[in-house]
Parts: C-alpha cells; sequence; structure tokens
C-alpha cells in the first residue's frame, strides 16, 4: 500500500556510461542501471526513476527528497563544448588566462601543449580600473569603456562573460557595477563575477575559475532547471537537491548560479558513501575505490571524514600530470582519478605496447560486448572473456554481454600474437596495476601508507577488480556494501545540505585586524546559513570556521580550525599555537623565528548527519556451498580456477563463502580471489577477509 505522507527518497547518478538510480523507503532500497543518454541526459534518468517507482509500487507525490548528481559540467570542460565566452578583466590582465603561473608541468619536453584557455584571446577585453590589494580604489572604472565592450560581446555573439578585475575578493563594487552595465546592455546574458565564484587570492586560479563557471553556466542552468520543471510536471512535490563537489547539497537555483561547483558530485557521492560504511563498521583508516564505466576514483577516508581539498584540475591534457589541466578554485573531496574504468578502451602503443585508457568507449558504443556497435576491446571486454561476468545477469539482466564480440575486440590485438584469454588477463592486469600505483602515489603525498587500511570497493567495477588490488597492496581486508554498484547514488541520500564559503584576507597573526575579520566571517556565515535554510530550514546546522596559515615566505598554507565566535586580541596565542599544532603534525617541526599570516579563511554549514543505527553481528556462521560453477583465469598465475556462483540476494547474515568465487547482483559481481575468504556480515555487507599471505608484487 502507498504511503499517505512522503518517505521515500531517490538519489540520482549521471556518469558517463551509466546513469545510476537509487529509491529508499523506510524499509527497502530498490537500484537499477541505464546507459546514458548523452544528447539528453535526463532521458535515462526519468526512464530508471519511472521503472524503480513502478517496483516500489509508488508514485511522484510519495518522494520526500530527490538528489541529483550529473557529469555534464565535467564533460563540457574536457570535451570543450561550452558556451561562446567573454572575459571583462583589469586592462592589462587580459592574458592571464593564458600565462598561468608561468611554470610547466614538464620542464624538459620542448613541445609542450599547455591547455589551451576557455576563452579565446579575442573575446577577453580589459577595461580601465584598479582596485589595490587593500580594497582601496586606485583607479575608478570607466564605465564607458564596459558599454564599449558590452557591444564587442554582442557582435561576437558572445553568450556568457565572466568578470574578474584585480584584487575584487576584497573589495567587488567595481565587478558588480560592470555586470550591472551589462545586465543593461545585453539583457540576455549570463554573467559570473569572481568576487562570487572564487573571491580568493591568486588571479590566475581565480580568473580560470570564473571562466569555467561562466563557459558552462548557461548549459547547466537550462538543464537543471528544465529538469526541475519536468519533475514537477511528472507529480513531484519534493525539491530537487544537487551533489556538490565538496560533498555536501544544495540547491537547483545555487547549482545553477555556481555549475563549476558540480564538477566532481559524482564523485563526492561516493566518498561520502564510503564514509558512511567506515562509521558504521567503526574503520578508522579506510582506501575508498570507486571504478566506473570511465575512471577509478581514489580516496582515504580517515576518521569517517573523506580528506578535502580548495581546489584540484579538470580537463588535463596528460591525465597524470599536475599543471596540464585547468586550475579550479572550488572545495573538493581530496582524491585520484585515473582512466581506468570498465569502458577503458585497451590498445597497443606506438612501441607495441599494451597499454589500457585513458580513453573509454563510453555507452554510445560502449564496450564490444555490449552490441551497440563497438568494436575496440576494453576493460569489461576483458572481465567477460575471464569469466568474472555472467552475461546474462549484466546491470540486472537489462541486456545480453556478447562473449563472442569481445573475444573478436580482443584479437584485434593480434600484434600481440596470443590468444584472447591471455590478452584479457593482460588488460585486467594493466588497469589492477594502473589503480595499486595511484594508491601507493596518492599515500605518499598525503603522507600515509596503505598497508594498514580496509579497502571498501564500490561502483560498478571495482568488486571485480578489489581483491586483486588489495593483494597488490597487500590489504588484508575488503569491504563490498550493499548496493555498491550504484555507491555514489547511495552516498547521495547521505550527503548533508551544506556549503561552504572562503575569502581572502591576508594579514599577519600579529598584528590581525579583529574587527575586520569578525565582520567578514559574520558576513560569510549569514550567506552560508541562508543558502542551507533554503534547503531545509528546520534542520540543525552545524558551522565551522577554517583559517589557512603559513609562514610568511612559504608558497602554500595549511588549513587550521578556528573557534565559531567573535575572534579577540586574546586569541592571538590561539591561532599560534594552532597553526604550529597542525605544522608539526604535517611537518614534524616548527620555525619559531618567523611570523604567521593568515591568506583565506572558510566557512562551512552543513546539516547535522544522521546517527547511524547499531547492529549486532550474527553469533556464529554457516559455510555455504554453490550450487553452479564458472571457469575463471586467475590473474595471480594464469591459471583456470573452478569458481562457485553465488546470488547475493540469496546470501544472509554469517554465511561464509571460500574462496575462489563470485557473488553475482543486478549492478555488479564480487571477485573473491584465491586468497580471501567471503562472509555476509549483519548489514548484509560482503566481507573479504585474507587467507593467503602475498608480498605485493605477485606476477
Amino acid at each position: 500500500m502507498s504511503p499517505a505522507e512522503p518517505s521515500a527518497r531517490i538519489g540520482s547518478d549521471i556518469g558517463g556510461t551509466f546513469t545510476d538510480i537509487v529509491l529508499e523507503t523506510d524499509d527497502r532500497r530498490y537500484s537499477t542501471k541505464i546507459l546514458t543518454t548523452y544528447d539528453a541526459p535526463e532521458r535515462a534518468l526519468l526512464e530508471g526513476v519511472a521503472r524503480l517507482l513502478a517496483q516500489a509500487e509508488l508514485e511522484p507525490r510519495h518522494v520526500a527528497l530527490f538528489v541529483h548528481g550529473t557529469t555534464l559540467a565535467t564533460n563540457a570542460l574536457i570535451e570543450r563544448r561550452g558556451v561562446r565566452t567573454g572575459l571583462l578583466t583589469t586592462e592589462g590582465f587580459r592574458d592571464v588566462l593564458e600565462l598561468g603561473t608561468e611554470s610547466r608541468f614538464d620542464q624538459y619536453d620542448i613541445t609542450m601543449d599547455k591547455p589551451p584557455p576557455l576563452v579565446p584571446r579575442r573575446l577577453r577585453h580589459g577595461v580601465a580600473e584598479r582596485i589595490a590589494a587593500d580594497g582601496s580604489v586606485l583607479l575608478a572604472l570607466d564605465e564607458a569603456a564596459v558599454r564599449e565592450t558590452a557591444a564587442r560581446f554582442r557582435d561576437a555573439g558572445v553568450e556568457s562573460v565572466a568578470i574578474a578585475f584585480l584584487h575584487s575578493y576584497v573589495n567587488p563594487t567595481h565587478e558588480q557595477a560592470a555586470a550591472a552595465i551589462l545586465r543593461a546592455e545585453m539583457p540576455c546574458i549570463s554573467l559570473s563575477l569572481s568576487s562570487e565564484v572564487s573571491p580568493e587570492m591568486r588571479e590566475y586560479e581565480r580568473f580560470s575559475t570564473t571562466a569555467a563557471n561562466a563557459y558552462v553556466q548557461p548549459i547547466v542552468a537550462s538543464y537543471l532547471l528544465r529538469l526541475d520543471a519536468r519533475l514537477a510536471e511528472l507529480g513531484f512535490r519534493c525539491p530537487l537537491f544537487l551533489m556538490l563537489s565538496s560533498g555536501g547539497l544544495t540547491t537547483v537555483e545555487t547549482a545553477a548560479r555556481f555549475p563549476v561547483r558540480l564538477v566532481e558530485s559524482g564523485p563526492a557521492g561516493g566518498a561520502i558513501f564510503a564514509a558512511g560504511v567506515a562509521q558504521e563498521l567503526g574503520i578508522s583508516k579506510m582506501l575508498a575505490l570507486d571504478v566506473g564505466g570511465t575512471t577509478a576514483k581514489i580516496c582515504f577516508i580517515d576518521d569517517s571524514k573523506p580528506q578535502r581539498s580548495q581546489g584540484f584540475e579538470v580537463a588535463r591534457m596528460h591525465r597524470f600530470r599536475k599543471g596540464s589541466g585547468l586550475p579550479l578554485r572550488i572545495p573538493v573531496v581530496e582524491m585520484v582519478e585515473i582512466g581506468a574504468g570498465g569502458g577503458s578502451i585497451a590498445h597497443l602503443d606506438t612501441v607495441g605496447r599494451l597499454t589500457v585508457g585513458p580513453h573509454s568507449a563510453g555507452s554510445e558504443p560502449g564496450p564490444a560486448s555490449y552490441g551497440r556497435g563497438g568494436q575496440r576491446p576494453t576493460v569489461t571486454d576483458a572481465d567477460l572473456v575471464l569469466g568474472r561476468i555472467d552475461p546474462a545477469s549484466f546491470a540486472g539482466g537489462t541486456f545480453r554481454l556478447d562473449l563472442p564480440a569481445a573475444e573478436t575486440a580482443l584479437g584485434t590485438l593480434a600484434a600481440l600474437d596470443t590468444d584472447p584469454k591471455m590478452l584479457a588477463l593482460g588488460v585486467s592486469e594493466i588497469v589492477d596495476e594502473t589503480m595499486a600505483s595511484a594508491a601507493r602515489v596518492h599515500a605518499v603525498e598525503q603522507g600515509t601508507t596503505v598497508e594498514e587500511r580496509t579497502l571498501v570497493a564500490f561502483g560498478g567495477a571495482a568488486p571485480l577488480h578489489a581483491a586483486r588490488v588489495a593483494e597488490k597492496l597487500c590489504i588484508d581486508r575488503v569491504i563490498v556494501p550493499r548496493s555498491a554498484g550504484v555507491g555514489s547514488a547511495v552516498g547521495f541520500l547521505r550527503a548533508p545540505i551544506a556549503y561552504e564559503i572562503a575569502r581572502s584576507l591576508h594579514q599577519r597573526i600579529g598584528t590581525l585586524d579583529f574587527a575586520a575579520v569578525n565582520a567578514m566571517l559574520a558576513h560569510m556565515s549569514n550567506e552560508a546559513n541562508a543558502i542551507v535554510a533554503r534547503g531545509d530550514p528546520a534542520a540543525q546546522r552545524i558551522e565551522t570556521h577554517t583559517a589557512f596559515a603559513r609562514y610568511c615566505g612559504q608558497g602554500y598554507e595549511i588549513p587550521v580550525e578556528v573557534p565559531v565566535r567573535a575572534l579577540t586580541a586574546a586569541d592571538r596565542e590561539l591561532l599560534q599555537a594552532a597553526f604550529e599544532a597542525v605544522y608539526r603534525g604535517q611537518y614534524g617541526g616548527v620555525v619559531a623565528a618567523l611570523p604567521v599570516e593568515i591568506l583565506t579563511w572558510r566557512v562551512s554549514v552543513a546539516t547535522r548527519p544522521r546517527s547511524v543505527p547499531s547492529v549486532t553481528e550474527p553469533d556464529g556462521g554457516r559455510d555455504v556451498a554453490p550450487t553452479l560453477w564458472r571457469s575463471v583465469l586467475d590473474p595471480a598465475n594464469g591459471n583456470i580456477l573452478s569458481c562457485g556462483q553465488f546470488r547475493r540476494a540469496d546470501l544472509r547474515p554469517g554465511d561464509r563463502i571460500k574462496g575462489p568465487a563470485l557473488i553475482v547482483e543486478d549492478e555488479t559481481t564480487t571477485v573473491v580471489s584465491p586468497s580471501f575468504d567471503a562472509m555476509i556480515d549483519a548489514r548484509g555487507y560482503i566481507v573479504l577477509t585474507r587467507t593467503t599471505a602475498t608480498d605485493g608484487m605477485t606476477p
């Protein structure tokens, strides 16, 4: 019987290959995966929503929460499919987007290509004006020049304008005045002000972030407003929330205004999902592995919290080279992303070596085994040939995978002169080693290790490869949660409504102007609370304040938590001590003789997270025997193994499975390698525990 009051919740994640949808009620969870429709992303989304509502025997009016994440902004930036964008800036600074920081991500490559700016030089115009670093006006805005520039933009067919003036993060009045003129001269134009999008120091990062926001704003805003209206037409009465890259939720209005904050929304949902698992199971150190159809994401979860950052790069020309992409100064979940998904294409490089990724077959045409016209071999094709995937159960049986087509596609790598199964093994080993290597490098960069961590695997392809990655990393425990194949969409439903604001105010702690700091923090707090309140006015909220500080002369800052109250001169020692504690923990010591300066302050407001229900583990367990067997090629030694196949839905808490085995569900398959045994815990999670030691260098 349908509920009288709205209680169902829907989470939806549009990925590069699949669109994942989850519907939760008070006692059940329904999920599905549908191939992403690139021409109209909402088509697959609404099809999946209708399917789940029918399964649950519910109607749109019964849905109380709808959370959405999309790759629309990401794809527009990567594929350069944004709108024609102009840049209005301070006279003499039109080439900031071209010059960048004047650094080279590869100093020895004389033919190195830097990413071209999103705004071509002919659409970048400077006007006379100047704000000083302290916010004082050195030169008034030339309003006539702004009107002349508006005419140039109009004649050039510009649809969106980024306004980025020097030092506008301190005093935004010139940007606001220019925006008013452009709106009057070009009423239909989209505007992005750097003082609103990224009010922080470092003009290249600020200009780049504002240009990216302007580049995708009309596309994303149109899509979100269209989707919101369509949901209302279908009878949904609940608000639509968007997942932010920082791991919080926001309203359609805020997302349409700042679409650049949606760039990493899907991976952020996965990190929230993993953090929830860590909290439920009391895991202090976790390695989250999220492998979808296009990419693999790796994130460290410490004390049930994913690591966070104030910026990242998008659209790297060289995927693994820092500095080869476009910098975005926005709050994000800290992770490493590599081109190692189920749709990653295997090919031979210029010297004949087998290589996997970073390019993906996506959903159109998709891997060769999808039968949609794809002819190039992918990781999914390799997994199918190795015997890991049941062709009839893939994606819940919505379509059957074509094994001969996968073998034929792998045969196109005939230059290696070996059979398809060995080629498939090579593809699998390369992608697994790529993920393991990325985890090792990320651990070094973060000053941590991986061996003592628990690996949690989610995404459609991660459970297929998690055990082998764990072997390579010497990890002894792997967890595959319920609904792992649609983990990011589930994570959306666990995320708080949240918003973060960062503003630069460059001062030394010893001479800090507390009146100016308190006034700025109060304004930021009011703005962030207002945005969160629009999502849920009645919810209790948590507010945190952070200062980004460094020793004078250093180039980068570290985050320091500060009290959420008005600061006074008596707090100088507190701020100094807090900085030294964090600095000592990160670098092992302090520099007593150098003064400390704060560059940026951040205010974060979020609704309180839901409490985690306690679950009692089963006292004992029972060994379960398979009724179906599959032949699977073991990548560790190249032998054919006879693996028992189980349906996850048939397993109960306490059930034990001896490896090797396959645990099949609608959205993914968990491979239990010979090095692990599996058990189903009280929550229905698959817990793999190592039984055979390896040295991490298994061939």
